[in-house]
């Protein structure tokens, strides 16, 4: 039986598809981490704007009764009669106000940290979108390993590799968003 002389580079393709298979399973790790983080952060700004809108709700029923009682005063200043009435009201107002700005005062710290989330959100996404290309190209380079070794075609090989080049740029791109 004569033995089938094993060319060099299927050595060399062999052990760059086992790299550029690592790389792609590390980048399917980390972009699922990055979305599951980005989705994470999407549902904590909800949260806090469901928050917002909550403390706006009751901003504006506190604004409303202010108003009220506003005008009632006014009424009520018109009869001498009603003093203790009208200086009754008059704390309710500046209770009410009080209230209205402590909502205020609220929703600017529910509103910076609902914005904080939806940019750690926009960050995890960005880093999510840079692994998920790395896995396409480098899933593709894969393949075009696997029809070299088929084929033993060292053109398929190479066009694989620079596929693979470009998946790993994009997984390592993926780390540190050096092209946005």
């Amino acid at each position: 039986m004569a033995e089938e002389k094993k060319e060099r580079w299927m050595t060399y393709m062999a052990i760059s598809t086992i790299l550029i298979a690592v790389a792609a399973t590390l980048s399917t790790f980390k972009g699922g981490g990055f979305s599951t983080r980005s989705l994470l952060n999407q549902t904590k700004a909800s949260d806090e704007w469901a928050f917002y809108q909550s403390k706006s709700i009751k901003s504006y029923i506190y604004d409303m009764r202010k108003e009220n009682l506003e005008l009632q005063t006014e009424l009520l200043k018109k009869d001498k009669t009603n003093d203790a009435v009208v200086k009754k009201y008059e704390t309710l107002i500046a209770d009410y106000e009080a209230k209205i700005k402590g909502y205020e005062k609220e929703k600017e710290e529910i509103s910076t940290l609902a914005k904080g989330f939806e940019n750690l959100r926009d960050d995890s996404k960005r880093h999510s979108d840079k692994f998920g290309i790395g896995v396409i190209f480098l899933q593709i380079s894969i393949l075009l390993s696997s029809i070299a070794t088929l084929s033993k075609k060292k053109f398929v090989w190479f066009c694989s590799l620079a596929l693979g080049i470009v998946g790993i740029f994009y997984f390592v791109d993926g780390f540190f968003l050096f092209m946005v």
